[in-house]
């Protein structure tokens, strides 16, 4: 989910950072025959990138809070966890990384120029966002991974999910699952956000709701 969204993000910042540069140095512009505070609608461009990223930040943002509100309904599943340790160290690493990323994106444009307000909020806004996420799932403990009757789900700073309908073939290799679905369709799990002394009971939750009959299950456990 993130590196789909990190793509969609860079892909409107090189023309947001391109937008910006020739506004706030006023540079000239030959094919237009003007220059960078001359361009008309400036106002109307600027704010249709910044909501063109706010939207794409906040789809983000509510999956994220919303696989993490799923994976805490206990009652719902047949097996449930908090994170490995090592996992949510990295979580913590990755979270701010991003948010450090994202703020100095956000204040960079504003500071080039401040009619670049609106994408320079939208990148706030994720900072903030993050560090709230962050807080909130490490002191309450809500980064988890459970297994229902349907579906495998994991939430930290990403929402993984893979169901077990269609399901053809299940293998494990090094730190990741494979799901092999019905028209050759392949979907990974990570292991490594399992805790070491738990993973013994999550392959026998995740064994205990498919039918062994149609499913092939390859040796999980040594």
């Amino acid at each position: 989910m993130n590196k789909f969204i990190n793509a969609l993000l860079l892909f409107l910042l090189f023309p947001t950072m391109l937008f910006t540069i020739a506004v706030g140095f006023d540079m000239p512009i030959e094919f237009l025959r003007t220059s960078g505070q001359q361009l008309p609608y400036r106002f109307e461009i600027f704010l249709a990138l910044g909501l063109f990223i706010f939207i794409i930040l906040l789809r983000r943002t509510v999956r994220r809070w919303m696989g993490m509100r799923l994976v805490n309904q206990l009652e719902k599943f047949k097996w449930n966890q908090r994170m490995s340790q090592d996992r949510i160290k990295r979580v913590i690493v990755y979270t701010i990384m991003e948010a450090i990323v994202l703020f100095f994106v956000g204040s960079t444009l504003y500071r080039i120029t401040n009619e670049a307000i609106f994408p320079a909020l939208a990148f706030c806004f994720a900072t903030v966002d993050n560090f709230i996420f962050l807080a909130y799932g490490v002191s309450l403990k809500k980064f988890r991974i459970g297994v229902t009757s349907k579906a495998i789900i994991a939430a930290d700073r990403e929402v993984s999910l893979v169901y077990f309908y269609g399901l053809r073939k299940i293998s494990i290799h090094q730190q990741s699952l494979f799901f092999d679905y019905i028209k050759g369709l392949q979907l990974s799990f990570p292991v490594d956000c399992v805790p070491v002394a738990e993973k013994d009971a999550f392959f026998e939750a995740v064994e205990a709701q498919v039918d062994t009959d149609k499913v092939f299950i390859t040796k999980l456990r040594d």
